[in-house]
């Protein structure tokens, strides 16, 4: 288990911990997904107008990638970026 989340273990109730332990042993691409499934298990239905802003939005963005206006960055310097506290 990840160091600090013992403490949740507290809280949580014994069959909630047990399964967490079986969670990390999972793969960090099936520890994604599952967390991917959980946020949208708590998720209401789509606000249609945040949905049509957020699609302008990354329509906007992939045109200037393929443009060639903007770069993309790699999630390595990503990374490194916000473990140095840098904003860019």
């Amino acid at each position: 288990m990840p160091v600090g989340l013992h403490r949740w273990r507290i809280i949580m109730n014994t069959s909630t911990a047990d399964l967490l332990k079986r969670v990390f042993d999972l793969t960090e691409k099936d520890r994604a997904a599952l967390a991917g499934l959980l946020i949208a298990s708590l998720e209401e239905e789509p606000d249609e107008d945040l949905e049509s802003v957020w699609k302008a939005e990354t329509t906007r963005r992939l045109s200037e990638l393929d443009s060639g206006n903007v770069a993309g960055i790699s999630w390595e310097d990503v990374k490194m970026r916000l473990m140095k506290g840098k904003n860019g």
